[in-house]
């Protein structure tokens, strides 16, 4: 049996680190998703002049702070992106891009605004020639073409372990690079992806200056929007939708930190991830 945690809280901004600290000190067992660089966000903030205790604060620096007090805590990062939310029932199933599952008894959504729009037909295709996650559907894709869209240099290396099962792949950066060291089977192409189109599975990618016959396409992003995360999640506006305690639609499931609108401050998140963590103790006391 895999170890199930009181709380997973996905995202290492300020709301999430927030939340993990209320949550840890309240005695509970979580499991924090993320990065040991906390947020890209926070250290390209050259000054930070209203948040409490810290004036002008540099990003980095407040960074640091966070650090500290995670590690204070015994607080650990796990440096694993979520693919998936699954609700089953009584807990929740967590899948990663490495094939990892975890299970959860509660989820706090801190994961900010990075994800980007859907392409046109995106979410139609999801399950039927589009996957989000290499390693967990590469095997399906043996001896086909297949279209890999890469947000970062990161994702070079799905790449290559997709092309131990398929015999063709358009690799499509969306970062700027001279070269690449791809095997022969990875062709790249610089182009702008349009739309993703076909019947009832993926048959082709439109691109600004080409059109390209695949059989699959994975699109290998940082961060994907919280309607692909977790299946019947309410939005407003393209965000997650709360109420004052950080409570999503969806029993177990809370939200905090830019994610859930306007205004994207560092304070108002730190605020929001203590809300939500003890949204989450009293949610725990009454299923328990």
């Amino acid at each position: 049996m895999s170890e199930k945690f009181d709380c997973a809280v996905i995202g290492t901004g300020p709301a999430g680190v927030s939340a993990s600290i209320t949550l840890k000190i309240r005695g509970k067992n979580i499991v924090l998703f993320g990065s040991k660089n906390l947020s890209e966000k926070l250290l390209k903030a050259k000054v930070i002049k209203n948040y409490p205790g810290f004036p002008l604060i540099s990003g980095s620096e407040l960074r640091d702070k966070f650090l500290e007090h995670l590690e204070s805590l015994q607080i650990q990062i796990t440096e694993e992106n979520i693919v998936s939310i699954y609700n089953m029932g009584s807990y929740f199933s967590i899948l990663t891009k490495e094939n990892k599952i975890y299970e959860s008894l509660s989820v706090i959504i801190a994961s900010g605004v990075n994800f980007k729009n859907p392409y046109p037909n995106e979410e139609k295709f999801l399950g039927h020639g589009l996957s989000y996650c290499a390693t967990c559907d590469g095997p399906l894709f043996k001896g086909k073409t297949i279209a890999v869209i890469a947000e970062n240099e990161e994702e070079e290396s799905e790449a290559e372990f997709l092309s131990d099962f398929a015999e063709k792949i358009y690799y499509i950066p969306l970062y700027k690079k001279e070269s690449f060291d791809f095997s022969p089977k990875i062709e790249v192409i610089f182009d702008e992806p349009l739309s993703i189109d076909g019947e009832k599975n993926v048959s082709s990618l439109k691109l600004k200056n080409h059109e390209l016959s695949v059989q699959g396409i994975f699109i290998l992003r940082s961060s994907i929007s919280p309607s692909q995360l977790i299946s019947g999640i309410e939005l407003e506006e393209n965000h997650i939708k709360v109420d004052r305690n950080m409570k999503t639609n969806i029993e177990g499931v809370f939200a905090s930190g830019d994610i859930t609108g306007k205004p994207y401050q560092y304070a108002k998140a730190c605020g929001e991830g203590n809300v939500a963590a003890l949204s989450v103790v009293s949610y725990l006391s009454n299923i328990e």
